[in-house]
């Protein structure tokens, strides 16, 4: 006797259609499983059978074979262990060939017989809607997930008793819960926290209304990281199509709150040991990395220059395209990774160079200059903002009245959003992803403001991507003061966040 039955695993963050075949034939008793099955499916042999008799179903003493069609895809994930199980109970004669027909199915058996839940059921959920199905059984901790898809009947699996008992109507599916709503979110850092640092504030407003990548550059205790932790705060909330595709590589990577949609933009701090695939994604089956984590969010690198350069330039790709492509013997794939990175890197060696009032630098400029060569022109090209964040006496800092908070520049940083979208048709966009065609569009200068950028190109020797990188600076600048045009003002200040492009000083 034969069945089919549908099921899915994952390529990427993308979920694709994996047929259950099995069959039962008269011969040596076994229990055999063909189809480029991982090392954690093959032993689902095991826990499946054991998984049937713990939940009181009698095999006969048959050849059970099951192939996981497409053959020539890999499957990686235990999430067909129960359509498995059902597709070995048709066979066996417990259940009717078309019970399972319409829907489709995922999860991982436990020894006793109950459904654990898997990772990626958000994309596997979307790729059931696509594909036509009436409905989708899932594990009870996935059933969340599963229910934000719309148009798509979810249905509860917590032991394989039970959802046999539901098959054959002996009892009914459990109530699946009802899809989380994303909410604004609350209780983020706030920047009244923090006391002076001006253009240091001033520069993280710049970067969260235009999305720019973002460098401080102080001695220890000057608050550079405070500031970066609290830039998520004056971000606006995720939209719910930017929600959906975190959630998706959330779940795809197994850390997903099972209980709701994401709704806060990711902030991710990795700590500068991380190795290359722990950051931009890979291993045996690869998994996103933590700029795919960061996607819509925060890529926070404090202490850049301690992460080991061949690791930090792995990063000046996908800063530009936003999407990282792994390629691996077992296939390609490729995640998305608009991420928006926040570095923070003392001066000198022994943090202290530029602030003789806080403590006197002991480093050579020979020693200066090879620690800052750590720093690749081309990754430092791509931080549109580069500002020094001095370090604050103790008079001054006493002194200085509370900061404004984060909820009246996070209107201000809303407002500059809004007229990007107006200038894009609509789309998405900001300015820190123009490309050329859009920078000469839309980053026209004044002449006054083309000859002060003429001078200063000249001065400091600055590049075609950081003059770039200035234009979309400046044009940030000018939609925060609601101008059309840019003007001097708007160019002077772009220019001023280009600390080190003006050498040692």
């Amino acid at each position: 006797m034969h069945t089919k039955i549908t099921s899915g695993d994952l390529i990427g963050i993308d979920g694709f259609p994996v047929t259950v075949e099995v069959d039962c034939q008269t011969g040596m008793p076994g229990f055999h499983l063909v189809g480029l099955a991982s090392t954690s499916m093959n032993e689902g042999r095991v826990r499946i059978r054991t998984a049937l008799d713990n939940g009181g179903f009698q095999l006969k003493s048959k050849r059970f074979t099951v192939n996981l069609a497409p053959a020539e895809m890999r499957k990686d994930t235990t999430a067909v262990d129960l359509p498995i199980a059902l597709g070995v109970l048709v066979v066996n004669g417990d259940l009717d060939a078309g019970a399972c027909r319409d829907g489709l199915w995922v999860g991982e058996l436990a020894l006793d017989g109950a459904v654990r839940p898997v990772r990626g059921v958000l994309s596997i959920a979307q790729l059931a809607h696509q594909m036509g199905m009436e409905y989708i059984v899932v594990p009870e901790e996935n059933a969340a997930e599963a229910a934000l898809v719309e148009g798509l009947q979810v249905r509860v699996a917590r032991h394989v008793r039970q959802v046999v008992a539901c098959l054959m109507g002996r009892e009914e599916w459990p109530q699946a819960p009802v899809a989380a709503q994303a909410q604004i979110p609350e209780g983020f850092l706030d920047l009244r926290d923090v006391r002076g640092q001006i253009l240091a504030r001033r520069s993280l407003e710049i970067a969260a209304a235009g999305g720019h990548n973002l460098l401080y550059v102080g001695p220890p205790g000057s608050g550079k990281s405070m500031l970066a932790q609290r830039l998520p705060g004056i971000l606006p909330p995720l939209a719910f199509e930017e929600a959906l595709e975190c959630t998706r590589i959330y779940s795809v990577s197994g850390l997903l709150d099972r209980t709701r949609l994401l709704t806060l933009r990711p902030f991710r701090s990795p700590h500068h040991t991380v190795s290359m695939a722990g950051l931009v994604g890979g291993g045996l089956g690869p998994r996103p990395g933590e700029i795919s984590l960061s996607h819509h969010g925060v890529l926070f690198l404090d202490e850049l220059l301690e992460f080991p350069r061949q690791v930090l330039e792995t990063l000046r790709q996908p800063m530009e395209e936003r999407k990282i492509t792994i390629t691996r013997a077992r296939g390609t794939v490729t995640y998305p990774c608009a991420f928006q990175v926040v570095a923070a890197m003392n001066p000198c060696p022994c943090g202290y160079h530029g602030s003789a009032m806080i403590r006197t630098c002991t480093c050579s400029p020979e020693a200066i200059l090879r620690y800052r060569s750590k720093l690749s022109g081309p990754l430092q090209d791509r931080f549109d903002l580069q500002v020094e964040v001095p370090g604050l006496k103790y008079a001054e800092l006493r002194a200085q009245p509370e900061g404004e908070p984060s909820a009246d520049v996070r209107v201000r940083v809303q407002a500059a959003r809004d007229r990007q979208r107006r200038r894009f048709g609509g789309r998405p966009l900001l300015n820190s992803s123009m490309s050329g065609t859009a920078v000469r569009e839309h980053c026209s200068l004044k002449p006054d403001a083309e000859s002060l950028l003429e001078r200063t190109v000249e001065r400091w020797g600055l590049s075609v991507r950081a003059i770039d990188r200035v234009l979309k600076v400046a044009r940030t600048v000018a939609d925060l003061s609601g101008a059309d045009t840019i003007g001097t003002p708007h160019v002077a200040e772009a220019l001023q966040y280009r600390h080190l492009d003006r050498g040692l000083k």
